[in-house]
C-alpha cells in the first residue's frame, strides 16, 4: 500500500497524551504523527503520565510514539516539551536542552501575525493548587472509568448499538464543577492580552477549542489542543492557513483499520529503567 505524502506544517501542538495509561490512544497518535512533517512540535504537557506509570502496563505502541518523537529530532524537527501536572516531575529538568529538544514550563513563539504563548494550564486548576492528593485520586478513578467505558463499548458494538463516552461525560462535569472551563479560557486569554500575545495555547482540560476572545486589552485567539484520550485532536499552524484544529475522526486518511500490535514487554522495562535513571519512579511512589 502506498504511504500518503506527509503534510508540511510549521507548528504542531499535542497535549494530554497520557502515555502509560489505558485511555491513551497511542496507535492513533502515531499514525497522525507519521502523517505530518512539522518544523516545530510543541508537546504541551501530560505526554507521559508519570503519576500513574506502571511497569506492568506499557504497550509497544506507547514506546513506538516515544521512538518516533526521537526520530523527529534526528530529522530536524525542533521539539519543545512543556511540563504538565501528570509529568510535573520533569520540571526539575526545566531549561535543559538536548540537541533540538528543550524542556520548559512555557514557551513563546514569534509568528508572522504576532506572538503565541504556550503552557499546559494546570496552574489555573483549583485541585492542583490546593488539593494535589485529590487530583491524583481523581486521575486514578478516571483511568478505571476508561477501562469500564471500553468494556461497555465492546458490548454495545456486539449488539450493533452506538458507542457511549462515559469518560467524557464524567470528565466534563467534574472539570466544570472544579475549575469552570469558561473561566479557564477567559483567564488564559486575559493574561495573554496583558502580555501582548496574539495567541494563547493550552491543554489540560481535554477540551479542544479555537476561538477569539475579547478582553479589555484586545482580542486573543484562544487555542486548546484537546487530548489523545477522548477527542484525539491537535493544533496545526501554517503561514498560509493560520491556526487549524485537527480532529483525527474527521481525517479520511486516518479511517483505515489500524495494524494489530505485537506484544513486547521489553519496552515497559526499558522505560521503567529510564525513569529510575532520572530518579522519577521513586518520587512518584512517594507522592
Amino acid at each position: 500500500m502506498k504511504v500518503p505524502k506527509r503534510r508540511r506544517v510549521e507548528v504542531a501542538v499535542i497535549s494530554d497524551v497520557h502515555l502509560g495509561t489505558y485511555g491513551c490512544h497511542a496507535p492513533e497518535l502515531l499514525r497522525y504523527l507519521k502523517s505530518i512533517k512539522p518544523k516545530v512540535l510543541v508537546l504541551n504537557g501530560d505526554i507521559v503520565d508519570i503519576w500513574q506509570f506502571s511497569k506492568s502496563y506499557w504497550p509497544p505502541a506507547h514506546m513506538r510514539v516515544v521512538r518516533h518523537l526521537v526520530g523527529l529530532l534526528t530529522k530536524g524537527t525542533r521539539i519543545h516539551y512543556l511540563t504538565g501536572n501528570h509529568d510535573e516531575l520533569l520540571r526539575k529538568f526545566v531549561g535543559a536542552r538536548l540537541g533540538a529538544l528543550s524542556i520548559a514550563n512555557k514557551l513563546v513563539l514569534d509568528l508572522p501575525e504576532g506572538k503565541a504563548w504556550f503552557f499546559h494550564g494546570d496552574v489555573f486548576d483549583v485541585t492542583m493548587r490546593h488539593a494535589r492528593w485529590l487530583a491524583k485520586l481523581g486521575a486514578q478513578g478516571y483511568d478505571l472509568l476508561i477501562l469500564l467505558n471500553r468494556l461497555v463499548n465492546f458490548g454495545l458494538q456486539k449488539l450493533g448499538r452506538p458507542r457511549v463516552a462515559l469518560s467524557k461525560v464524567v470528565k466534563d462535569r467534574v472539570k466544570g464543577a472544579v475549575s469552570l472551563i469558561s473561566d479557564f479560557e477567559l483567564t488564559a486569554a486575559g493574561i495573554a492580552a496583558e502580555e501582548g500575545y496574539r495567541y494563547v495555547a493550552c491543554g489540560h482540560i481535554h477540551q479542544p477549542e479555537m476561538k477569539t476572545i475579547s478582553t479589555p486589552q484586545g482580542e486573543v485567539l484562544y487555542l486548546n489542543s484537546g487530548d489523545w484520550v477522548e477527542n484525539l485532536t491537535a493544533l496545526e499552524y501554517t503561514t498560509a492557513a493560520g491556526w487549524q484544529l485537527y480532529r483525527y475522526a474527521l481525517d479520511p486518511r486516518m479511517q483505515q483499520p489500524l495494524e494489530p500490535e505485537e506484544p513486547d514487554t521489553a519496552d515497559a522495562t526499558l522505560l521503567a529503567d529510564l525513569l529510575a535513571e532520572f530518579k522519577l519512579g521513586q518520587k512518584v511512589a512517594d507522592k
